[in-house]
């Protein structure tokens, strides 16, 4: 990135900041104002002065950041000032209340995607193409082997998982992000014919999920009943449950709970287990592809949507979808380096 430009946004040792608006988007550091795109724990960081977010994932972002943080909601569409610009925040389509940073100036219109995907989530807010001249785009999985199908035909196969393993009495815990990964299964599940004939009890979940389920059915949210693990009476049999939980549970003494290892199945629900050696390394019974990040055809779509005559690509393979954008479309591409994560949340 070509640091002697006067950017309407650009890297400073805060993180990604608006000079003349006199704020910073997700930023790393404290800030004294911080735009937050979402509530993952690498966009919302503790120690920034005030923060604004939309107002679907305002709860969410109130339970990851310390008591009393003050917070802004803002509705999506909404436009307000900060200092010279003006500045709205615009569906993702990520997790509940994800957002992208619109930022117009006087002369421009740049807009900060956040982490976001395309296809439609019934636990959040569809995605909004916004036109702008300058898109900030996330490439967590821009490469071409990154194509998604359907989530329902995903859910069905979690469901298949499940009853194949309830038949001959095993414990399925599916791995999940904790925040927005594990709702979206649950929604997904929930909306598949036979599911409710099937789960005649709850589907558990582990301690750091549970809190962020009760935050989405207070947002309005539909999703099946369930029921913490740490909650359940000494010595219940978990045969033939489904259990929902973060990766960072595998392997670890929570485990114990479900008995032998033996009736026990794993599975992990990401867009990284489309490639199978991925999924051997990190030892999972099964791996379900589903990811709340766009592939390479939406990010490639969006781009030429926004109508941008210059790309930034952030975390992720950047480097490849700015080289991919710029000899295919004739656009200025390139990379901007960031603290962001190029994995979902755990």
């Amino acid at each position: 990135m070509d640091t002697a430009r006067d950017d309407l946004l650009a890297i400073d040792p805060i993180g990604l900041g608006c000079r003349v608006g006199g704020f910073h988007i997700d930023p790393w550091g404290p800030a004294s104002t911080a735009v937050i795109t979402h509530a993952h724990a690498d966009h919302a960081r503790a120690g920034s002065r005030t923060y604004i977010c939309a107002k679907p994932g305002a709860e969410l972002l109130r339970a990851r950041l310390p008591a009393g943080a003050s917070i802004t909601a803002v509705d999506f569409g909404e436009r307000f000032r900060l200092g010279d610009v003006t500045v709205s925040l615009h569906p993702a389509g990520h997790i509940l209340g994800s957002a992208q940073v619109r930022v117009e100036s006087s002369e421009e219109v740049w807009v900060a995607s956040g982490d976001y995907k395309r296809d439609i989530d019934p636990t959040g807010a569809a995605f909004e193409v916004v036109p702008c001249d300058t898109f900030i785009t996330e490439a967590t999985f821009a490469l071409p082997i990154y194509r998604w199908r359907p989530a329902a035909e995903t859910a069905r196969e979690v469901l298949d998982w499940w009853v194949e393993n309830a038949a001959g009495g095993k414990v399925s815990v599916l791995f999940t992000y904790a925040l927005g990964k594990a709702q979206r299964v649950l929604a997904e599940l929930g909306r598949l014919p036979g599911f409710e004939e099937f789960s005649s009890q709850p589907v558990y979940t582990h301690g750091s999920v549970e809190p962020l389920v009760r935050l989405y059915r207070e947002a309005g949210v539909s999703l099946p009943p369930t029921a913490p693990v740490g909650e359940t009476e000494r010595g219940k049999a978990f045969s033939g449950a489904l259990v929902i939980a973060p990766p960072s549970a595998a392997g670890s003494t929570w485990m114990r709970r479900f008995g032998n290892p033996a009736i026990v199945d794993t599975g992990f629900a990401s867009g990284w287990m489309l490639v199978r050696g991925i999924r051997r390394r990190r030892g999972y019974d099964r791996g379900f592809v589903l990811s709340d990040h766009a592939d390479w055809d939406d990010l490639l779509a969006t781009i030429r949507q926004t109508g941008c005559k210059r790309l930034l690509c952030t975390h992720g393979y950047s480097q490849t979808l700015a080289n991919h954008c710029r000899q295919t479309m004739g656009i200025e591409a390139d990379v901007l380096e960031t603290r962001f994560a190029a994995e979902e949340d755990d």
